[in-house]
């Protein structure tokens, strides 16, 4: 799939794709800013003491078959170079109760039958050239291709930035949550929110 990028020629060397197996390292990296470092709280209970993180991520990313896996995501290519990451998943209802009083708040904020976007990020230098937009496109067409009529995702009320982004595209608070601050945050304090839009169709009960 081929984007226009402001800022570039008529004719940009600029693709989203999805992602492989050996895009791990990226996807990893790309995450952990998604996440605003929500993700190496979580890495680090998973890891040798010492490890380093992007590579556990790596591995985590590496498995097939689960949610957090590298089928589950799609990158933004410049110039042959990855450059941001949609990481999207239909969010299934889990019977299971998160006991980790840091991570608990994210679990009460799920919104199963949704398209969650776990992630989406861009490496700092090819910001502001379109590319996050093109990617939360690319979710729309997911969402309406699994037949799902709203997707949802997690932001911090403290990430002005981002928070700007996804209201321009349609999504509004639905929910929030307290954060419990741990030194592998980027936020210590404020809020976990659930924002959510609708993706223009109507669910259909079976018959």
């Amino acid at each position: 799939m081929r984007m226009t990028v402001q800022g570039v020629g008529p004719e940009p060397a600029v693709r989203l794709r999805p992602a492989r197996r050996e895009d791990t390292q990226a996807i990893a990296r790309l995450f952990l800013m998604s996440s605003d470092r929500l993700a190496a709280y979580i890495w680090s209970r998973l890891a040798e003491p010492g490890a380093d993180l992007v590579a556990t991520g790596a591995a985590r990313y590496a498995r097939e078959n689960t949610a957090f896996s590298y089928q589950n995501c799609h990158l933004a290519e410049v110039d042959g170079q990855v450059a941001g990451m949609l990481h999207a998943f239909e969010l299934t209802a889990s019977a299971a109760v998160e006991t980790d009083p840091v991570l608990r708040p994210y679990a009460e904020l799920e919104d199963p039958g949704s398209l969650y976007i776990a992630g989406l990020a861009v490496f700092p230098e090819y910001r502001r050239k379109g590319l996050a937009r093109g990617l939360m496109a690319l979710a729309d067409t997911h969402a309406q291709t699994r037949g799902l009529s709203r997707q949802s995702l997690i932001c911090f009320n403290r990430n002005l930035y981002a928070l700007s982004l996804y209201a321009d595209l349609g999504f509004a608070e639905i929910d929030r949550r307290a954060v419990i601050p741990h030194p592998s945050l980027r936020y210590q304090d404020g809020f976990a929110l659930l924002l959510g839009r609708s993706t223009g169709i109507t669910e259909t009960s079976p018959l």
